[in-house]
């Protein structure tokens, strides 16, 4: 829905609610106008069902609407008398509609000090329970929301069976364009496996404020533009079309933002003609073949000295494959008097499966160079750079193209250019012969950003068990920042101990 779309469903809305609620404002001894002026009559509704003004906020919040408008329903309900259960079920289930049939058909006695308390326990822990959803809600949809490594695309920075925070303030929280969806979850409701939302409705979208721009080396999460999977892992021919805040979350490394040019050589990112410079933190790792003198490479010594924990195949008499292996590590492994040679397997050949697909000569290893779309800034259109923009031009910004023969035509019209309306960025992983990134896939349009990972609060190692699957030095470090990683973990317990510690001596305290 575009927003003149959603004005006029608001509109809509209003005069619902005013046809089917004047009587109860009038009964309350309000103005039957103040039913009918948008925003201002759910302020006054707050009074009248004897509930905090900043409930409005809540009403125009998405997905934390969808809990409160029933529960406005039900105190409206009650503020007149209302009160039994088969009144609460009538108000939920007609989608309040019941509240219209009792303004026209029963008789309003408003009580306007009705006590708050609930009537029974039950009550007031579904109370409880629905305010702590609620507040759950905001925070993961606008402040911090948890997320979990599920590929090696990262490993050495982030490892699969971290579990992080990701900020949601740092690049602006994004309003959430699907707007019917069960709360704090993804595109699926655990245990009964079933779809988590509605298609349609959609909002625009939007995106606050935020503190920081992404910038090259930020390590971020985002929606992944190409998903049509109903499962991550699952990419059989069973397809979804998902909404863009549906679709699954990467998380990759930023090294590429809007107009930038961007090449790789043999390997190695350059961008502006300069190469890019990775943070201390960050080890790129490559495919390698290694030879032997016939002695064969003990497994005990790639898993313990070089901390190779990645695939390691014979391919050949004396012959290893090393699907990731950092630059460090295959230095230290020269030094080994075993090893007769260590050989990066940089791709020279074209791969088809690299974007844009159009059997330009390009691969994971040797690619573009190309200029990452900038918001405003406006590209010749030629049937030659057509494909790198394509997608951008249909899907990620809503416009009909046509291609005859050398004529292109957008919306109709003959078209010898084009602008962009959004920032692109290009998303690549540290594990360069095992990522599924931008190589494959392309741009990410800045719509599809979720946030910025920044903390990992736990680690679970596959390979463990009992108390020795945790990785213990990663709980509580940061993703990014200079140096390598420190782990606060002791100060959390410190300063866990020292609540708990002052909260005894208070209650014995106050006991005595």
């Amino acid at each position: 829905m575009t927003l003149a779309q959603w004005f006029i469903f608001f509109l809509i809305v209003q005069v619902v609610h005013f046809i089917g609620t004047w009587k109860i404002y009038e009964a309350a001894n309000r103005k039957r106008w103040e039913a009918a002026v948008p925003v201002y009559n759910a302020i006054v509704l707050m009074k009248i069902i004897n509930r905090p003004t900043w409930w409005t906020i809540l009403l125009f919040i998405p997905i934390v609407n969808l809990i409160m408008f029933p529960v406005v329903w039900v105190e409206t309900l009650r503020s007149f008398g209302k009160n039994t259960t088969l009144d609460t079920i009538l108000g939920i289930a007609t989608f309040g509609l019941y509240v219209m049939y009792v303004n026209y058909t029963q008789p309003l006695n408003h009580i306007p000090n009705r006590s708050l308390e609930s009537n029974s326990k039950g009550a007031d822990t579904i109370s409880s329970l629905l305010f702590a959803i609620v507040v759950a809600t905001i925070v993961h949809t606008y402040v911090m929301q948890p997320f979990q490594i599920p590929t090696s695309s990262l490993e050495k920075t982030l490892l699969v069976g971290d579990f992080l925070f990701v900020s949601k303030f740092h690049y602006g929280a994004r309003v959430p364009m699907t707007t019917v969806a069960a709360p704090m979850v993804h595109d699926t409701i655990p245990v009964i496996n079933t779809k988590s939302y509605l298609n349609k409705p959609q909002l625009p979208y939007l995106r606050f404020p935020g503190f920081e721009k992404v910038e090259k080396n930020d390590i971020v999460v985002f929606n992944w533009p190409v998903d049509t999977v109903y499962k991550f892992f699952d990419r059989s021919t069973r397809k979804a079309d998902k909404p863009i805040d549906k679709k699954s979350n990467y998380v990759k490394r930023c090294v590429g933002t809007p107009g930038d040019k961007f090449q790789i050589k043999d390997g190695v990112i350059f961008v502006n003609d300069q190469k890019l410079i990775l943070p201390e933190r960050a080890r790129p790792q490559f495919s390698y073949t290694v030879t032997t003198n016939g002695t064969p490479l003990n497994p005990d010594y790639v898993i313990r000295d070089l901390k190779v924990t990645d695939a390691v195949y014979q391919t050949a008499p004396n012959t290893y494959l090393f699907s990731s292996l950092p630059d460090d590590e295959a230095a230290r492994l020269k030094s080994n008097p075993i090893i007769t040679g260590v050989t990066k397997n940089i791709s020279h050949e074209a791969e088809p499966s690299v974007f844009p697909q159009n059997n330009n000569g390009w691969n994971k290893d040797n690619f573009g160079p190309i200029v990452i779309p900038q918001a405003g800034k406006t590209v010749p259109l030629t049937a030659e750079n057509l494909p790198l923009y394509k997608r951008i031009i249909t899907v990620y910004e809503g416009n009909d193209l046509k291609v005859s023969g050398s004529e292109i035509k957008i919306n109709g019209q003959i078209a010898n250019s084009y602008t962009f309306k959004q920032n692109y960025y290009w998303m690549m992983g540290d594990n360069r012969h095992n990522s599924e990134d931008s190589r494959y896939w392309g741009f990410v349009p800045e719509d599809h950003i979720v946030g910025k990972p920044v903390f990992i609060w736990m680690s679970l190692d596959s390979h463990g068990s009992g108390l020795s699957k945790i990785r213990w030095e990663r709980l509580f470090t940061t993703v990014g920042g200079d140096g390598q990683p420190y782990s606060y973990f002791k100060f959390f317990l410190i300063g866990l101990a020292a609540y708990f510690g002052i909260t005894f001596f208070m209650n014995k305290k106050k006991q005595a």
